[in-house]
This record gives C-alpha cells, structure tokens and sequence, in this order.
C-alpha cells in the first residue's frame, strides 16, 4: 500500500502527469472517494502521514476542476453520489483529533486544518452552488420558478432531500460513529448554506433548511417517543449542535419576531416552543449546552419560554443539581439573561412569583441544592441593584406574603418546610442585601413603604420565628428546629444590618432600634442585638446554636459584630459601660466557633450566606473575624490575641498554593484567608497581634529544636536561653546588662559569642534530621513574608540570636544536601534581610561583629567538611555567593557605624590567617577541605571588597590609618594565596567558577589599588608580590580568553570575567609581550558572539522541522546548513557548550528518513539564545568601550574590518547566520561606546556602506520561510540607533530612506504574539527615530513613512479583532502595540505643518480598515484616541472630502468616528483651551 501511495503522490504532484486524473473527472472522483474511505478505516500508523498528504493533492486537484465545472447538476450528483459520506466521516474524524493527538504524531495540525477547509470548500462548491438556490426554494418554499433559462435544471427537484437521505443513510460508518457523524454534519451543512445563500430576504428558507437539518436529530423524535432516551454523551453531542443551530439563527438575524408572526403564521415561533418543550421535558442539568440553548431561545423570544416558566426554573436552577464548574458557569449564563430580560420588561415581581412557586411547591427539600450559590447570587445581585426600589418593595413583601402564608403555619415538625424557610430567607437575604441603599434624596412615600415594610418584617417575621425557637421545649435537637433557627438568626442579622444603613443613609429613616426603647435593658444606653428580644432570651439562642456549626451561630456573630459596630458609633463608647460589653461582644464572637477552628478543614466556601453549613462553618467563621480583626483586636484579652495567632499559624499554607485552574470556581479557604492576612500592608498595624504571631513563630522553631537536642533541657537552657523567652522584652534586656563593662577588664558584651564560639568549636548540642529539618524550613518561609527590617529592637535581638542558632545546628545523615543547602541559605538570607533593617544597630549592643564574624565561619567551615557536595554544584556556588553577601553586608555595617574598625577588622583579619594557616598546611589531598578553602576565599574576597574601596578613599583624604593598610596587605596576600592554591589544585583544568573569576578580580583590583602605575618608590615587598602575582594573572586571563565563549549562557561568570578582563586590559604591566591582548580580546568576544549566533541556527532549524515547513524539495538547503554548522560552530570553542555533533548527527538522519521527530535541544525556546545576546551586550560594551578607549586606530580599523566582513550579503546566501549576528551585535555595542576623533570619524564614514549591507541582509532574511526573526530583530535595533546617534553625520538622504525599505519587508502576520510584539516595537523604534532624528528626510519622504506607519496600524486592527474561537490571553502583547500607534499619531500631530496635507488620508485609511473587522474595545479605544489627534489636523473641507469620497459602509464609520470625536475629544479640548492662559 505505501508503494502505491508513493505512486499516487508522485503522479497528483507532477503536473505533466496528474492531467491523467485532471482530464477525465470521474477518475479523480473515484480515486478521493477511495482514499477518504481508506482513510476512514483507520490505516496503519507507518502510512498514516503519506495517506493524507496524498489526500490532500487530490484534493486540491479536484478543487480546482470543480470551480471550473459549468454544470451544477454534475457536480452536485458527483459530490452526493460519491464524496458526501466518506467527506464527512473523515471531517469529523479530523476534528476529533484521531491521528493529532499527543503521543501519536502521525499528522502534523496544519495538515489536518487544511484538509477539514478542502472538504468545507468541495461541499460548499457541489451542494450549495448559487445556480441550486431556486431548487431549493422550490423544494422548501413551494415556489414555482418562471424563467425557462434554468431548464437542465427542473430535473434536480428535492437537492435538500438528497444531502439528508445520503446523510441518514445507514451502514456508511460504524454504527458507534454514526450518531456523532450526523449530528456533526448538520452543524457544518447548515453553516455552509448560510454561508452560500443567506442575504436579506432569504430568512424563512434558512429556517425551513434549519427545521429540516434538526429533524436528522435523535433528540427531534424524543417526543414521538420513536427511541428511548439518550446516553449522557449523545445528549452532549447534539446538543451542542442544536446551540450552533441556534446561535446562527441570532447571529444572522433569521428569526424576526414581527414578520414571524405578520407574514408567516408564527411558524418560527412554534418550531422554538417546540423545542423549548423537549429541551424543558427532557432535563439534562449536567450538560453545559443544554443551559446554552435554553440561554440562546431566551434572547430570541422570551415569549417561546414564558408558558413553561416554572418548570424552566425548577430543571435549570432550583432543583438542578450542578457540580461541574463549567456547567456552573452555562447556568449562571441562563440566569443572567433570564433575570435581565425581565428586568428589561420590568416584570421582575412576576419573575419572583414564579420563582417562590417552585420552591414552595411539595419536593425532597433535602435533594436539592442551596437556592443562592456562588452563581445565582452573584446574578440576582446585578439584577437588584439595576431596579427601582419599588420593584424592589414589591418583591420583598410578596415574599413576606408566601413565607407567612405558605411555610410560617406550617413549619412545627416540619424538615421539608423548615429548609424551605431557609431558602426564602436566603431569597430575603440577598434581595435586602443588594438592593440600592434610599438616601435623603429619595422620594418619602418610598422612605415611608420601607420603613411600614421594615416593621411588618420584624413584627410577622423575626419575632414569631424567634418565638417558635424560645417556646418550644424539645428534649432532643431535630433538624427541622436547626433549620428554623438557622432561618431566624439569618434573618434576624439582615434584618439589623439593614436598618443601620438605613438609619446611616437616609436621615427620613427612623431605626426602631432607636425606637423600641421600651424594652428593658441591663445596659442602659447601649444598643441590643434586635429590638424586643431581652438579653436573657439570646442567651438560651445562644446555648441552643452553640450545639451545633450552622448558619445560624455565624449569623449570631454577625448580629454581635453589628451590635458592636453600634457600640462604637454613639458618644459614649469609651465609657466604662461600654467598653465592657465591647469585650464581651469580642469575646463571644471569638470563643463561638474556636473549636471548629481546631478540626483544620480543607472545606472551600463561596462566600455566600445561604450556603454556610456544618463543613464550611469555620472558613465562614474564620473570614469573619479576620475581615473585621481591625475592630475586634482591640477588645481582645492577650489570651485571645494569642489564641488568633496561634489559628494564623496552624492554618497557613507550609507549600506553595498552586494556582487555580481556569475551570476551576474561585473559593475561599482556611489557608487563603490566612495567607492573606500574613500579606496583608495591615498586619504589622495590628501590633498586638503581630507580636503574638512572631512569639508563636519563635516557638514553633524552638519545639522542633528542642526535639532534637542532645543534652538535658535545663542545660540547654542556660546554653541557648533565648529559645525559651516566652516574650521578647526579656531578650531586650541583656542590651543594658552588656552595655556595662566588667571587672578586669572582661567585656560581658562577649559573653553570648564567646557561648556560642564554645558550642560550635565543641559540640553542638542540637541535631535535625530531614523531617524536622523541612518542618522548620516551613516556618522559615512563613518567617521570610513577614517585614523582618521593620521590628522593633526586642523582636530584632530575639529572632537574630534564633536564626543564628538554627544556622550552626548539626545536621543528621537523613538530611541530603540540597536540604541542608536550602536551610543555611534561607537562615542566612534571614539574617541578612534582618540586618538590613531599622534596628540593626540593636544587635552589635549584645555582640561584635567580629565574633559574629568568626561564629559564622568556623560553623560552616565544620559543616562543609560532612557536606558532600561537589564544588561546582549551582546550589553550593548559589550558597556560597549568600555567605559572601552576608559577610560583606556585616562589614559594611561596621564602615557605615564606624564601630571600632581596627580592634574588628583585626580581630577578622587574625581570625581569617588561622584559617588560612589551616588550609595551606593540609599538603595531603585526603586532608584538604576544599569547600573549606571556597569559604576563606569568599570571606577574603568580601574583606577585600570592602576594606580596599574604603582605604583608597581615606588616602586620597590623607586620613587612612596605617593598621588598616597593613591590614588590607594581610588581606590580599592571603587572598593571592588562596586563589593561586586552587589554581594549583586543579581549577585550570576545568571551567572556572565565578566565585573564582570574582576573588580573581577583587585581588587585582586590591592590588593595583595598592600599588599605583606611577610610582617613584617600591618596597621590596611590592616588588615581590606584583611579580609572584602576575604570573597568575597572565594564567586567569588566558583560560577566560579560551573558556569566554562557554561562560555566554551563565550570567554571573560571564559578568565576573568581563570584569576581570577589563581590570586586566587596564592594567599594561601584566600585559603578555608577544600578544595584542587588544586582538585576542577582540576575537575571543567575536567567538562568543558566533557560539550563541550557533545556537540560534539550531534553534531556527529545529522549528522548521517541527513545523515541518521544509518542503521535500529543499534538502540540498538543509545539507548547505547542516555542512555550516558542522565546519564552522563545531570549530568554535564554544561547541563542548552550547552544540554537540551527535545532535547535529542526530538531525541529518532525521532528515534523510523524513519522519516527524521531537527534538530535544539543549535550548527548548529558540528566544532564549536572543535573549542571551541581550543579556551579555551590556557587559560586552563596558569592555569594549575600555578597550577603544585604550586602542588605537589601528586597532579600530580592525574592528571595523572584522564588522563589514561580517555584514557581507554572501554570509546570509552561505547560511552563515552566526557571521551576521556576530557583525550586528559588534556594531551596536560599538555604538553604545563613545567615540571621538578619528575613531568617529572611521566608523560614520563606513555608516553607508553599514545601511546598504543590512539593507541585503534583512531582505534575504525576510525571503526566508520562515523569516529569520532571530537576525530581522537584531538589524531593525541597529538601524534604530543608526539612525538615532547620527541625526548629525548621517548626511545623504538616500542612506534614511533605504530604511523604509528594510521596514516595508519585515513581515507582521503569521507571527506568535511574543513574536510580533517584538518585532511591532522595533519597526516603531526605527520610525521613530526617522520622524525624530531626521526631519529633513521627512520632507521629501512622507508617503514612504506612512506607508510604513499603516503597516503597523493594519496589523494592529488585525491581531486585535474579536476572534470567534481563542481567549484573550494574548491581548496585552495587542494592547502594548495599539498604545505605540498611538503614541506615533501624537508625534505625527505634533509635526502638524508638514502633515496636514495628508491628515484626511490617513482618516480614510483609518477608517476604511477598521470598516473590515470588530475590535476589542480595549484597542478601539486607544487607536480612536490617536486617529482623534488627526482628526485636529483637518480643516472643514476636509471633513467634507471624506464624506463625499468614502464608499457608503466606510462613510457611516466615519461619520459614527467624527460625532464621537466633536462629542468626546474636541469638547474636552475646548474645554481645556478655556482654562490656558
């Protein structure tokens, strides 16, 4: 089989031989017919991707015959006859994704796009051609044709009936497609006649094609009882093409109520209720599109659903039973429109009367679902706040009405009626909830009706609820009882919380609060929970809801929080009275649901009152004392606070949260309202509970290092005793007692280090094991959210001494090595952050830095020796570049504070010899810590840094004191000693790291610091030591020459050795003599460039294959850029790195066999290698513009040399991309150097020749396919700054306008939306630069800017059209792009003289574009506000010009655009002027 398909291929793909099947038409047909049904059956994997290639050509093939057919009967019996049924099975397998799916790849999904839009154009060609419309009416309208000219064709009669007798045909397909098939097939029939034949006039035919499609439907005879009901799947199936039917009935407006019903008897009408029947009848609640179409028959007639109203509402919402998050959504989109239509008709008191039907009627109460959820909620609340408050008093007492009527009698013993009591309420609820608030400009007869609806609520509502609870004596709880009172107390705090805003916002509004004052109180003066009710009735209430979690104890904290809000609006809210019962009321609220809290459910709630219940009481409970802890913290005792603390604590998420999913329903959770409040600007306002909650954190630390101690608890104590301060004030006391100098001379100041130093050269008598170890790397990550540089001093002393203690603990065999990694690094991190902080200083009152110094390197010098780590692992060189960065910020401190600098920095410079003594004296490989020498070179590197800067500013002020220079000699001798004994240990012969390059460069820095070029004396010291140090210098310099290109993809090395090179360069003593280190630099930085330029032909080749967008035909284009990068990057020093021959090798067979293949390259995105050159460019240019500095012409003349070869044209037609890149980097790095004298001079007299050569490039780039966006990006950034930095040199017109040339073939369609954004903003960057820089230019070469200028305007009206499939995710990147365009018409109108002959063409392009497409109004409005600024430009006979020339459909956006201008923008702008002196 593969050979004749290989056959078959060859012959439909050469012309000469394909007129085999082109001449004569019935063997084209036979031939696709065949090779669909055998694409059908599902052939074997191996011949899957040539079967369809093979498809396609024929296909084609037979396209192009049937657009020149010139008999419709022929083509259409061709198509019914032959191709219809294996057309359409293999669509819908297509669509399905059979052979595209992950894990197969046998079809690539462009091949499979373009073969479903050949079948849609072979279907739409042979059934629907236009010669076949008055068949069709004949068929479906009656109408008798007159015009004899159709005569061949009065024979095809029924065209209709034929596509559905071929389509209902049975055994064409297995019987498990057929269903699918079908249903599928209708949908795309149907859009297909529409697209061929809908215009105005046609509305009744495509209703007549639509009843008749639908009746191939199994849904269409579920009424005729013809089969049994459907599975789940079916149902979802066709429904979804019924709402496809539907929305192509609203989109093109064929259902027109008025002529449905004048001209056509209703027949549209009566086909809807029809289907509204079934779809009511027939209930399937756990399918999204079955609330679509209801949605979709709503917008069409409310009327086709008005009769089955209650039944409509009972299936869709009250006794539905939804979970999945997307059928959620559908039904809150049938709500939506429910509820909004009626709010249109103004008949939302009818609505309810229906809604309070159903949920009254006799049902399961328990089955059903919570009447306000998330979803339904969130649609009444829109729907409330658009009514008038009549409306809305008309809803609420025919509420009132049926709850008293319908439920009230009858509620005693009742479950059924109490839960239905609980809906209502919840219906009360939301409706007195989200209603618009009556302020004093409301009219009084309202004031008045609510303030009579108010008081009936409470007196035939609350009150007797209340009542039922308080009379009756049950010996056991039963559930109708809990529902009642959940029902009562919901109630009751709506109740109090509306007539406090009331009372607040309309001054006409008398609270009965105020009112009942009647009522005996024990408080007098202060506010109740509820008008009426006593307090030592609540108390029973209280003792009743408190036996169980419910609703109606959180609406009871509600009516607490209310009453204390209350509390503290009157006068006399600091009294004594007052203030007590402010902290009972706290108190209450708290100690209510405390127990809840300890259960740690992971129960999720939706925020809505209605749906509290035993499971999600305490995230209800929890959301509200959080939400309110501004007013309760302050009545809370310091048990409270701790207690809330200690909740905030347990119930924070240890892991990170994941995020939620897009078909996911957002809710609120334990760990997200904690983590909320831990974030939250207000929490370290709260101080009482802030100080609690760093006192808990402290503890829970201390609980897990105690666990692992290994002495008694009492020792422990007296060794480490700020683990067990049970507050911070105490630690904050041992500042005074070290403050105090002792007898003899003992400092007590160093009492606490020298503790410590003995712990940690001993024993420590603390050790974790992995889990303890995660368990407190948990609390340290709560600790690193928490603003640690604000604490006040006790605070700061306290977690200081505790992260240093966790710093030095030992670590057991159980824990790896990248944990215990991650803990020193975050403990270090933490001190560092706390050191940064306000009371830094507070900590060197209890410890010298110099002993802090020395405690933290002999721990880590004892840790890295058990640490088995190896010494270039990325975790231990991330750790150790934390180390450094502490040391030093400890050192600075010490600068900053000017705290003893000779007795610290002695005491470290002591401390450091020692160690260093250690480290040169293990000669023994087995007794060297090789670790341990990375951590002396950190710490002498840091000493450097920090000592020398500061030493060379004081001996340029003559104030630097001697210990400190002879300190810093110390220093950088040891330092010199270090490095040059890791050189000796092996460093040259592996990549060196960047904490090596780094100490390298602070050594030569230190040095030449210290010994400046232009000297007349030198000590025999200097002598020696420059000399023993040059030689390594020369060593370092020479390996990062060679290993310069590798250090590309690693930011930090490469910084740290272009550093050292440039300290180097600057340096001519330890210049080599036979070398230009100028010429070796130069080449080694065109290497580094070339190795990524590699890497990013590789990244372009591996997309090609995997778009497959390589024709056969091109493998001699493929074997020229396979032999490149073999010959010329694998040459590179660069290839250990960033290319393999083996993965080239691995490309060569992949393209010899032909088969799809995923490559994995080290490189996944192929913007990363851009990335990198942009990356490494700055430090690239600090380097360079040393180095041109320093050279001389000659050398420049080199650069420059080197740059024009790699510009040549004949690099991009050798595929040589690696010389382009490298030849367009150089030259924007040499721009970014200042330049001057004869220097400038040579590189601006080159500027043309530059400007004409990446004319060339860009245009064979831009020829590619695909573009060569990786070399168009980087030509397009230095064409911008060509432009921008010579305005002055750049003297020939001719050299600027080749720039519009380059912009008018950069492509800006077919890209991904980073792609274009990208490349949008630098085509705007050069334009820019022309219409700035150039302003003579710009006087002969308008018209060439605009054209350029609408190129980005057009594109823009493109990428931001509404798509009909696709989200906006990736309209931000359209956004960005529509805001340069309008930044560019304010520029233009800025330049109002020379463009004002051209402003009405601009409008006309504008507005003839945006004519085309429908805008997100997002981008619509910023390109109005540019166009606006053009619109200043034109003159009256301008506007009068476009209203004559523009065609009709463009005069009307115009004139919509100009009304919206003269109403929006020259109204404003008027407006402005008035004010403007």
């Amino acid at each position: 089989m593969c050979a004749v398909l290989s056959c078959c291929q060859g012959i439909l793909s050469t012309p000469a031989l394909a007129v085999i099947y082109t001449a004569r038409q019935e063997l084209i047909v036979v031939l696709l017919s065949q090779l669909c049904w055998l694409a059908c059956r599902q052939p074997e994997r191996a011949m899957v991707a040539q079967l369809f290639e093979v498809i396609h050509l024929a296909l084609g093939h037979y396209l192009s015959i049937q657009q020149q057919q010139v008999n419709p009967r022929r083509a259409f019996g061709e198509m019914t006859g032959h191709l219809l049924q294996p057309c359409l099975v293999l669509r819908h397998l297509l669509s399905g994704g059979m052979w595209t799916q992950a894990g197969q790849g046998q079809l690539r999904q462009g091949l499979s796009r373009e073969i479903r839009s050949q079948i849609e154009a072979l279907l739409q060609g042979g059934a629907f051609q236009p010669e076949l419309l008055s068949s069709y009416k004949e068929e479906l309208l009656d109408q008798q044709q007159g015009d004899t000219k159709i005569g061949t064709m009065k024979n095809l009669l029924a065209p209709m009936d034929t596509l559905i007798a071929r389509l209902l045909d049975v055994g064409y397909c297995e019987p498990s497609l057929r269903s699918a098939v079908i249903a599928n097939s209708v949908a795309l029939l149907y859009k297909l006649f529409l697209d061929s034949y809908f215009k105005e006039g046609n509305q009744l035919l495509c209703f007549r094609v639509l009843s008749r499609l639908f009746g191939c439907l199994r849904i269409s005879h579920l009424q005729e009882e013809q089969i049994k009901a459907l599975a789940t799947s079916d149902w979802t199936t066709e429904l979804l093409v019924v709402e496809q039917l539907l929305n192509s009935v609203a989109s093109n407006n064929i259902y027109n109520i008025a002529a449905d019903r004048i001209r056509h008897e209703e027949a549209q009408f009566h086909f809807y209720r029809r289907l509204a029947e079934l779809l009511i009848n027939h209930s399937q609640a756990s399918v999204p599109a079955w609330f679509r179409c209801l949605k979709a028959l709503m917008s069409l007639n409310h009327l086709i659903l008005e009769p089955d109203l209650d039944d409509l509402l009972a299936s869709a919402w009250i006794d539905a039973e939804v979970t999945d998050f997307r059928t959620k959504k559908a039904q809150e989109a049938l709500l939506h429109t429910l509820f909004q239509t009626y709010v249109k008709l103004r008949q939302v008191p009818r609505l309810f009367e229906e809604i309070l039907g159903v949920i009254c009627r006799p049902a399961a109460e328990e089955l059903r679902q919570p009447v306000l959820a998330s979803g339904p909620s969130r649609v009444l609340c829109e729907c409330l706040l658009e009514l008038p408050p009549g409306q809305i008093l008309d809803t609420w007492s025919l509420l009132l009405e049926k709850f008293q009527s319908l439920v009230l009698p009858y509620l005693q013993g009742d479950v059924d009626m109490a839960l239905k009591s609980l809906s209502l309420s919840s219906l009360l609820h939301c409706i007195m909830f989200n209603m618009r608030s009556l302020d004093s400009s409301t009219p009084l007869p309202i004031i008045r009706r609510m303030q009579c609806t108010m008081e009936r609520m409470l007196r035939e509502l609350v009150r007797p609820l209340l009542d039922l609870l308080l009379d009756l004596q049950v010996p056991e709880l039963e559930l109708w009882l809990q529902k009642v009172s959940d029902s009562a107390l919901l109630l009751s705090y709506t109740w109090a919380q509306v007539d406090a805003m009331l009372s607040i916002n309309c001054s006409q509004y008398h609270s009965l609060s105020v009112a009942l004052t009647d009522v005996a109180t024990e408080i007098s003066n202060l506010p109740l929970l509820l008008p009426g009710v006593e307090t030592h009735q609540w108390k029973k209430i209280e003792k009743f809801t408190a036996q169980f979690d419910s609703l109606g104890r959180y609406c009871l904290e509600q009516l607490y929080l209310q009453k204390m809000k209350r509390t503290l609006m009157q006068t006399n809210f600091q009294s004594e009275e007052a203030l007590r019962t402010l902290r009972c009321d706290a108190a209450y609220i708290l100690d209510s649901g405390r127990e809840s809290l300890n259960q740690r459910t992971r129960a999720s709630w939706d925020a809505q009152v209605g749906t509290v219940s035993a499971l999600t009481y305490p995230v209800a409970h929890w959301h509200l004392i959080v939400s309110n802890l501004t007013i309760l913290i302050s009545y809370l005792c310091p048990d409270d606070v701790r207690s809330l603390a200690s909740v905030l604590l347990r119930t924070l998420p240890m892991s990170k949260a994941q995020e939620v999913s897009a078909d996911e329903e957002p809710s609120i959770t334990l760990e997200k309202i904690s983590n909320s409040i831990l974030h939250s600007p207000l929490f370290p306002e709260m101080q009482s509970l802030h100080s609690a909650f760093l006192m808990c954190l402290t503890e829970g630390c201390t609980s897990i290092l105690c666990s692992g101690a290994q002495c008694d608890p009492s020792l422990l104590n007296q060794q480490l005793p700020w683990l067990f301060e049970k507050d911070h004030m105490m630690v904050a006391l041992w500042e005074n007692r070290f403050a105090k100098v002792g007898p003899e001379g003992v400092e007590p100041k160093g009492e606490i280090a020298q503790n410590l130093l003995s712990l940690v050269k001993s024993d420590f008598p603390i050790q974790l094991e992995g889990e303890q170890l995660e368990s407190i790397l948990g609390l340290l990550e709560v600790i690193s959210t928490l603003q640690l540089d604000s604490l006040l001093t006790p605070y700061h002393v306290h977690y200081f001494l505790l992260l240093l203690s966790m710093a030095m603990i030992k670590l057991g065999s159980s824990c790896s090595s990248s944990l215990t990694l991650k803990f020193l690094m975050t403990c270090y991190r933490l001190l560092g952050y706390l050191q940064r902080g306000k009371s830094a200083r507070s900590v060197l009152k209890i410890m010298y830095v110099s002993d802090i110094f020395e405690i933290i390197l002999t721990s880590l010098f004892k840790a890295s020796s058990r640490l088995p780590v190896n010494m270039d692992d990325p975790s231990w060189l991330e750790f150790l570049q934390v180390i450094g960065a502490f040391l030093e910020q400890l050192m600075q401190m010490l600068i900053q504070m000017k705290l003893s600098l000779v007795l610290n920095f002695g005491k470290i410079s002591r401390f450091l010899h020692k160690l260093y003594t250690e480290a040169i004296a293990g000669k023994q490989v087995e007794n060297q810590n090789c670790r341990g020498q990375q951590l002396i070179l950190v710490s002498l590197t840091k000493l450097c840094q920090v000592l020398g800067p500061f030493v060379k500013e004081r001996k340029q002020h003559h104030e630097a004191p001697e210990a400190l220079c002879e300190l810093l000699q110390k220093a950088v001798l040891h330092t010199g000693a270090v490095l040059q004994l890791c050189w000796a240990q092996g460093a040259q012969d592996h990549h060196l790291p960047s904490i090596f390059i780094s100490s390298a460069s602070t050594l030569l820095e230190a040095d030449v610091g210290q010994h400046p070029r232009h000297r007349t004396e030198t000590s025999q010291m200097t002598d020696e030591m420059t000399c023993s140090h040059t030689t390594f210098y020369q060593s370092v310099y020479s390996q990062l020459l060679s290993e310069l290109p590798a250090f590309a993809e690693d930011s930090q090395c490469f910084q740290a050795a272009m550093r050292f090179l440039t300290l180097f360069f600057l340096t001519p003593e330890l210049h080599p003599k036979k070398d230009s280190v100028f010429t070796s630099m130069f080449h080694s930085m065109r290497k580094v460039l070339a190795g990524v330029g590699a890497v990013i032909c590789i990244s372009l080749m591996r997309e090609w294959k995997l778009r497959e967008l390589m024709s056969p035909g091109s493998a001699s284009l493929w074997d020229t850029w396979t032999e490149v990068f073999i010959s010329q990057s694998l040459s590179s020093p660069s290839s250990p790195k960033l290319i393999s021959e083996q993965r080239l090798g691995c490309w060569k067979v992949f393209w010899q066999h032909g088969t799809v293949c995923r490559l994995k390259c080290g490189w996944e995105d192929p913007t990363i290698p851009v990335q990198v050159i942009e990356d490494i460019e700055p430090h690239l240019g600090a380097l360079f513009t040393q180095m041109l500095e320093v050279g001389t012409t000659e050398d420049f003349r080199m650069v420059m040399q080197c740059i024009l070869q790699g510009l040549d044209v004949s690099n991009m037609w050798k595929a040589d991309l690696q010389a382009v890149l490298s030849a367009v980097t150089l030259t924007k790095v040499l721009l970014s150097s200042p330049l001057s004298g004869e220097k400038a001079r040579l590189f601006w007299s080159a500027c043309p020749q530059i400007v004409t050569a990446l004319t060339l490039q860009n245009r064979e780039a831009c020829q590619e396919q695909p573009v060569l966006l990786a070399v168009v990006g980087p030509i397009l950034d230095l064409l911008a700054a060509l432009l921008r930095q010579g305005e002055e040199t750049i003297s020939n017109p001719h050299h600027v306008s080749l720039a519009f040339s380059i912009l008018l073939t950069v492509p800006l369609d077919h890209l991904k939306p980073p792609e274009y954004g990208r490349i949008f903003l630098r085509v705007h960057n050069v334009l820019f630069s022309i219409l700035q820089c150039h302003p003579k230019v710009m006087l002969k070469a308008i018209p060439s800017f605009l054209n350029c200028f609408n190129r980005l305007l057009f594109s823009v009206m493109h990428e931001g059209r509404q798509k009909d499939k696709g989200g906006t995710d990736d309209l931000s990147v359209v956004l960005e792009c529509a805001r340069l365009v309008q930044r560019m018409y304010s520029h233009i109108a800025a330049r109002a003289e020379e463009f004002t002959v051209f402003s009405p063409f601009m409008v006309a392009h504008y507005v003839t574009e945006v004519q085309k497409v429908t805008l997100y109004p997002t981008v619509k409005g910023l390109l109005q506000e540019g166009i606006y600024l053009i619109l200043d430009l034109c003159i009256e006979p301008d506007v009068q010009f476009l209203r004559v020339s523009l065609q009709p459909g463009v005069r009307d956006i115009f004139k919509e655009l100009y009304n919206d201008y003269v109403k929006y923008h020259k109204a404003k702008h008027e407006g402005e002027k008035r004010y403007t002196a």
